[in-house]
């Protein structure tokens, strides 16, 4: 017995139909289909079966045995509003019958002894991250489906590069469910693909009209979410509602935390879990050693809907809030140690949660206060913003609507100026660190007093004021240590060192040394990456080019495992100075060129960061000289046309250069490859998507995922179809 599941809409009937008429001919005594959608009475599964295929005796004895002997399938559809009755039924069936096969459909499995699981996912769509080309109709199911669809009802529709994008993100934002989409095109009749978008907030009345022929709940998106809602009990339906507040999944620390009590006891949470997974409202993923749990966008939609009222809503919602407080406060409480990775990670993760968060802190009155604690808090993962922008727009909205004196604010005050001094903006900075340093010496506050000092020291570093930056960020390290923040006293060190090394003090060694080493004593690999960066930077400036250049380089390495951007940038730099300085000129002209890609992809300019600008114009005055502007604007010009993996590659040397964009040779796609990523590639080339070759190859799908990109940043590639091109190109070679 095999039973598909997956939530309503998914396409598990058409799945199963088009099994059972591929396989017919393997079961001579018939293949046939049975929908139950209808049934009412679980008294009649039995007689209905029996109608159906032959037995006139529509009792469990007589069906036995007429199935008894015969090689015959039996297709039973739409078992979840009668799963018990279809789990003993069928358990008996199968008991008497060796050679009878089942194929159900249900959004929950039966949990027979001899049942197989397959869940039926949702089409593919592009990630939210993910670029969209032209292609898209090519490489994502859900614009495929979308496009046939629309064709039918919009003749000559196609999928270019004019809508593209639009009809990417409309399949997204549909979660990539067949029904959902399949009702989206039939009002492409009447709308456009952005007015179907910009009226997806509210999807369930939108779709609110389908196929006739379907069974009445399957005719609109909202009907069939309500039958869903329907088989489950009121404990879970609680649950549904409650995870809706969660934004981007969660695990199950903040299910219990959130959403326990009023009706649903802590120790009962992973039971109830484990139900909505089992009926395809949840979505399971491994996270570490636990799970995370995902609800697509359109039943989240749904039970948010389910809520009672804006009091119950806000009750909730203050919950999340003070979840995801703790987790703020928590995570800049451990970031500097050997946790420091998994926090990262962490805090990336919960990216969507937080924003949702902070979003309710902006727009509920009264809320702002928090809104600055958690802002504030995250200044030592600054990672989980996707650029020093973001975490600056938060912050000014809740120092705009929380004026009041407070510890909070002469903290969120100098967190916000050291953001906006990464955006290369010193002016807009003065003034938040003044107000910040006269709130902390008011209320007698050393820890701010001792941020504000250390952001001051900042400034002046990226200002080129390195005596003044010496003695700022050595008082800001006196006094984190004496307060004890570990922490906070690395960062401090750190930018001391970079003082040291750009002011030629004979000390800089010294602090480079003591800034790696604690850092690598803790574990803290983001932090060894940092430590890392300016040892080589002063192993450079002291004439060691043979050492610092490997040494920048594993710094790099790191920085790619973090995602640090900003960190990838800084390392580009250097290595384009330290190999300038080797004479291999055009190479660090196409490092500078990188290096402004990816500051510019952060919405950060090195003008504003003077302790770097100073040594990049030094390095790019010395290329244009020896290269003359035409070659040094054409290879600064290749470099900046890289995407970010390439960048790398050229950084690390890990393949030839060639033309940015540029496709490695087919011949030649194998040579760089490793067994397992030419295995994985051949995979890919078959059209396996990461979680279909992590169970073919059974490994864990992070693994797989991990290969794949490995794979597109060595050839150089920024699709999946590139690879699959590529190999079936090479395949073909080696047959002619």
């Amino acid at each position: 017995m095999v039973t598909l599941t997956g939530v309503g809409g998914v396409g598990k009937t058409r799945l199963a139909m088009r099994v059972a008429a591929e396989m017919s001919r393997a079961f001579p005594d018939g293949m046939w289909l049975i929908d139950l959608a209808s049934l009412t009475a679980e008294e009649l599964l039995t007689e209905t079966i029996s109608e159906t295929i032959g037995c006139h005796h529509p009792d469990v004895a007589a069906l036995s045995e007429h199935l008894s002997g015969k090689r015959l399938l039996l297709v039973l559809d739409n078992c979840e509003h009668l799963v018990i009755e279809c789990a003993i039924l069928t358990g008996k069936l199968l008991s008497a019958a060796p050679e009878l096969r089942i194929l159900a459909t249900s959004r929950q499995s039966l949990q027979v002894q001899s049942e197989h699981l397959l869940e039926v996912p949702p089409l593919t769509v592009p990630g939210v991250d993910e670029t969209v080309l032209a292609d898209a109709e090519a490489r994502y199911e859900a614009v495929r489906l979308f496009a046939d669809r629309v064709a039918a009802v919009v003749p000559g529709f196609t999928v270019n590069e004019a809508n593209s994008v639009a009809v990417t993100q409309l399949c997204r934002r549909l979660d990539g469910i067949p029904l959902a989409i399949e009702l989206a095109a039939v009002r492409m009749r009447a709308l456009s693909v952005e007015q179907i978008l910009e009226r997806l907030n509210d999807r369930f009345q939108l779709l609110s009209r389908g196929h006739m022929v379907a069974v009445p709940r399957q005719r609109t998106l909202q009907t069939l979410v309500d039958w869903s809602h329907h088989l489950c009990s009121p404990e879970e339906r609680t649950l549904w509602e409650r995870l809706s507040v969660f934004s981007g999944g969660c695990d199950l620390e903040a299910v219990e935390e959130v959403c326990s009590g009023d009706g649903i006891a802590r120790e009962d949470i992973p039971h109830v879990l484990a139900e909505l997974v089992d009926k395809s409202i949840l979505r399971r993923k491994a996270q570490g050693s636990g799970m995370r749990y995902e609800m697509l966008e359109t039943l989240r939609q749904y039970g948010w809907e389910r809520i009672a009222g804006p009091r119950q809503k806000t009750a909730l919602r203050l919950r999340h809030r003070d979840w995801c407080r703790d987790l703020a406060a928590r995570a800049e409480a451990e970031w500097f140690g050997e946790h420091q990775m998994e926090w990262l990670v962490r805090i990336r993760q919960e990216q969507a949660n937080v924003r949702a968060a902070l979003e309710f802190c902006s727009s509920e009155p009264g809320q702002a206060w928090a809104g600055l604690e958690i802002a504030a808090a995250m200044w030592s993962h600054r990672l989980s913003w996707s650029s020093p922008s973001e975490g600056h727009h938060w912050l000014e909205r809740a120092l705009a609507q929380e004026p009041g004196p407070s510890a909070e604010r002469a903290k969120a005050l100098w967190v916000d100026a050291w953001l906006v001094l990464l955006q290369g903006d010193p002016k807009a900075a003065r003034p938040l660190l003044q107000e910040s340093r006269a709130l902390a010496e008011r209320l007698g506050d050393e820890a701010q007093l001792a941020g504000t000092v250390h952001i001051t020291g900042f400034a002046a570093l990226l200002a080129g004021d390195f005596a003044r930056a010496f003695t700022l960020l050595e008082e800001a390290v006196t006094r984190r240590r004496a307060l004890g923040h570990p922490g906070h006293a690395w960062v401090a060190l750190f930018q001391l060192s970079i003082a040291a090394v750009l002011m030629g003090d004979a000390r800089s060694t010294a602090l480079c040394q003591e800034t790696l080493e604690i850092s690598r004593r803790v574990n803290a690999d983001w932090s060894v990456s940092y430590g890392l960066w300016v040892t080589a930077l002063d192993r450079w400036r002291r004439g060691d080019p043979g050492t610092a250049l490997p040494m920048m380089r594993d710094a790099l390495r790191l920085k790619l495992r973090c995602n640090d951007h900003l960190g990838i940038a800084q390392c580009l730099e250097g290595l384009a100075w330290i190999v300038a300085d080797q004479q291999r000129d055009k190479r660090a002209a196409q490092l500078l060129g990188a290096a402004q890609m990816v500051w510019r992809s952060i919405e950060t300019s090195l003008s504003g960061l003077g302790h770097l600008a100073g040594l990049h114009s030094r390095c790019e005055a010395l290329l244009r000289e020896s290269l003359r502007d035409e070659a040094f604007t054409a290879a600064f010009t290749y470099g900046s046309e890289l995407t970010l993996d390439q960048a790398v590659a050229l950084a690390l040397e890990e393949k030839p250069s060639r033309e940015a964009g540029s496709a490695q040779p087919e011949s030649d796609v194998a040579s760089v490859l490793t067994r397992r990523e030419r295995e994985i590639a051949e995979l890919v080339a078959q059209g396996l998507s990461n979680k279909q070759i992590a169970e073919t190859l059974v490994i864990a799908q992070r693994t797989a995922e991990g290969h794949v990109e490995n794979i597109l940043r060595k050839l150089s590639f920024t699709s999946r179809s590139q690879v699959a091109k590529a190999w079936s190109s090479r395949q073909r070679a080696g047959r002619q």
